[in-house]
């Protein structure tokens, strides 16, 4: 299992998830450039992601959203802040409506996914900050720590795919 480690600490509001992954950093990266590639992982399993938009770029906008079994969709969204290939992108992560439109009472993140060589792999820290401890209880209520770390997980299988 590629999540090593998972700190939430809610009087700083942060969640961090960490993951080692047996690539180098340049094909970790290619995972999350590549929407078709973002698609087989970024859901937990059962709930497959669709991307709509990937602007993985300063400025940019990224939309998508999961289904689940039972065919519900819920988007989301985010706002790419900075992009440094293939190191690290920070972004803001929204919940949206079915029009992509921010859902202004559902918390919100901001975020930096960071990749880094070690040895013949990559370590992987996803690191988001939330607005309010109330924001960041409600995430941890709603179960991202479990569907984030199995979304994770499913990377080495498409790693190992090529």
């Amino acid at each position: 299992m590629p999540v090593t480690d998972v700190k939430t600490d809610v009087d700083a509001r942060t969640l961090t998830i960490t993951a080692r992954f047996a690539a180098p950093v340049e094909r970790v990266w290619q995972v999350y450039a590549d929407p078709r590639q973002l698609e087989k992982i970024w859901g937990p399993p059962g709930f497959p992601a669709t991307f709509v938009d990937h602007e993985l770029r300063p400025g940019g906008r990224v939309t998508y959203y999961m289904t689940s079994p039972e065919g519900q969709k819920f988007p989301g969204m985010w706002f790419v802040d900075s992009v440094d290939e293939p190191r690290e992108f920070t972004f803001r992560d929204v919940f949206a409506d079915e029009d992509f439109n921010p859902i202004p009472d559902m918390p919100e993140s901001r975020n930096v996914y960071s990749f880094t060589a070690d040895g013949d792999g990559t370590v992987a820290t996803y690191h988001g900050v939330y607005d309010s401890a109330e924001a960041l209880q409600k995430v941890l209520e709603m179960g991202v720590v479990e569907g984030a770390s199995a979304a994770i997980n499913q990377i080495d299988e498409l790693l190992a795919a090529g």
